[in-house]
This record gives structure tokens, C-alpha cells and sequence, in this order.
């Protein structure tokens, strides 16, 4: 595994982590996503930190292959010199004194042949931890544009899900019509309204009975005075 996916395999797993929990335990949606963005940018620090161990390790492998260019040309100077040196003592006829520089030359030239193997093998490694800076600055500059997009769209987010619990309610009400319906209640109301206009029709005729039997009577008093009326003029005539 590179140290690229090592890295971001680990915080993305803490990442869905932290908002599969968040998901899980929403009570208020607002609260919901400011956790998750809490946890994003927690999640994009420790990315920040891992990338700059990264990046100080790269940095110290450009200075050790530096260190070890440096020292392979100090090695050549120090070869090319006892070289002449030797060339020297050997054509004024110390052959003895020219022997020893031309051992040192080469000495020299093994020391830089050493060093020269040494930065062969650090100069892919070098490449190659490169390439890895590139791809985890690429990943980390990705990370963050998720993030832009998670600050632009949370506001939008709660607003929705409270439209939708707000329609819940809506819909849980009108569901619950059909359970308790408020007109059923008014039509028993009204029914004992016909009631009591019914026993008042019903007074109101027995009083006209009354009335009627009254004018009756009334009517039967005056026959009789006219058949009394009659008698007496019968007798007078």
C-alpha cells in the first residue's frame, strides 16, 4: 500500500465513520451537518499533518542526495589534485612521492565512486516519494473543494429537511382526519338543535288548540242568548 492510500485510506474511513454516526443520530438536521463539517475539516487537518511529514521526509532525502553530490565532487577535486601532484613529483623524478598521490587519487576516486552508488539509489526514491507529495497535495486540494461544497450547500440542506418534517406534521394530520373528524361532532349538535326547535313546534300547537277551543265556547254562549232571545219575543208576540 503507498503512502498516498495509506494515508487517505484512514481518513476517509474516519470520515464515512463519523458521518454514518452523525446520520444515525440525527435528532436536528441543522445540528446534523454542522457536526459532519466539524469532522471534515478535523479530517482534512490531520491530512494537512500527514502530508507535511510527508513533505519534511522528501525534503530530507533532497538534502542527504545533495549532501552526497556535494561530497562525490569534493572527492573528484581531491582525486584530480593528488593526480597533478603525483604527475608532478614523477617528472622531477620522485617516483616514490608520486606513487603515494596517485594511491591517494585513487582512493579518492573510490570514495567518489561510493558516494556516486549511493545517490544512484536514493535519485529513484527521491522520484518517487515526489510523485507521491504531488498526488497527496492533489488529494488534500480536493478534500477542500469538498468542503467549499459541503459550507454551500449545508444552509440548503437544513432548510429542506425542515420542509420536509414540516410536511410530515402536515400529512400526519391530515391523516388523522378520518379518526377524528370535527364534523362529527357538529352534526350531533345539530341534531339536538332540530330537537329542541321540534318540542317547540309541539308547544306551540298545543297552544293554538287552547285558543281554538276557547273561541268555541265562546260561540256556544252566544247561541244559546240568541235561542233565549227568540223564546222571549215568542212569549211578547
Amino acid at each position: 500500500m503507498s503512502k498516498k492510500q495509506s494515508i487517505f485510506g484512514r481518513i476517509s474511513q474516519l470520515v464515512k465513520a463519523n458521518i454514518n454516526d452523525a446520520i444515525d443520530n440525527a435528532e436536528d438536521p441543522a445540528k446534523m451537518l454542522a457536526q459532519i463539517e466539524r469532522d471534515y475539516k478535523n479530517s482534512i487537518v490531520d491530512a494537512e499533518n500527514a502530508i507535511a511529514e510527508t513533505i519534511g521526509n522528501l525534503r530530507l532525502m533532497e538534502e542527504d542526495y545533495a549532501g552526497d553530490q556535494k561530497a562525490a565532487e569534493e572527492w573528484g577535486v581531491k582525486a584530480k589534485n593528488a593526480s597533478q601532484k603525483a604527475d608532478q613529483l614523477r617528472a622531477s623524478g620522485s617516483t616514490d612521492e608520486a606513487d603515494k598521490f596517485d594511491n591517494l587519487a585513487k582512493v579518492a576516486l573510490g570514495k567518489q565512486i561510493a558516494v556516486e552508488k549511493e545517490m544512484s539509489d536514493e535519485a529513484p526514491l527521491i522520484k518517487s516519494q515526489q510523485e507521491v507529495v504531488d498526488k497527496l497535495k492533489t488529494g488534500l486540494g480536493q478534500m477542500k473543494d469538498k468542503l467549499n461544497e459541503l459550507q454551500a450547500k449545508r444552509s440548503s440542506l437544513a432548510a429542506r429537511a425542515k420542509t420536509a418534517e414540516a410536511q410530515q406534521k402536515v400529512n400526519d394530520a391530515i391523516g388523522s382526519i378520518d379518526v377524528m373528524d370535527p364534523l362529527s361532532e357538529v352534526s350531533r349538535f345539530e341534531d339536538k338543535v332540530r330537537r329542541e326547535e321540534a318540542k317547540v313546534r309541539g308547544h306551540q300547537e298545543l297552544a293554538m288548540s287552547s285558543l281554538d277551543s276557547q273561541f268555541e265556547a265562546l260561540n256556544d254562549v252566544s247561541d244559546d242568548a240568541d235561542v233565549e232571545a227568540r223564546l222571549a219575543a215568542l212569549k211578547a208576540g
